[in-house]
């Protein structure tokens, strides 16, 4: 009899290109005092820094499990892809996971996009961005 996979009640994995370079979006998510204004309910714990790569973070509070930023080299710029695997404490009904599943997508989007806003902030379109 095969078992089946564990599976994240709460699994968002998400992509957005910005185009700056990926030193530039590296240095954003390597400050603690930013991650409250991305994930207010979380506390995340870091567990592998990997620099112009991104990071990996535990993570407690609203959620349990595990979150990752993966910066990958795009063109003039960095694909930012953004992935949390993570449990609602308790015993969650599929309907309360379904809205907190949409909830956490959402908030990933109006991140990097709260990202692309204000690190290419002035860049006119179709100009590559400044080097670092």
């Amino acid at each position: 009899m095969a078992l089946l996979p564990v599976v994240a009640g709460v699994d968002v994995v998400d992509e957005t290109f910005l185009a700056v370079p990926p030193a530039v979006v590296a240095a954003v998510f390597a400050d603690p005092a930013a991650w409250p204004g991305f994930w207010p309910d979380l506390l995340p714990a870091v567990y592998a820094d990997r620099g112009v790569e991104g990071m990996r973070w535990t993570v407690t509070g609203a959620l349990v499990g595990s979150m990752e930023v993966w910066l990958e080299p795009m063109s003039d710029g960095t694909l930012l892809h953004y992935f949390l695997r993570a449990e609602l404490p308790g015993t969650p009904t599929p309907r309360r996971v379904r809205a907190e599943i949409r909830r956490r997508q959402l908030a990933a989007k109006a991140v990097a996009f709260g990202l692309k806003a204000s690190l290419e902030a002035g860049r006119p379109a179709g100009v590559a961005p400044p080097l670092p």
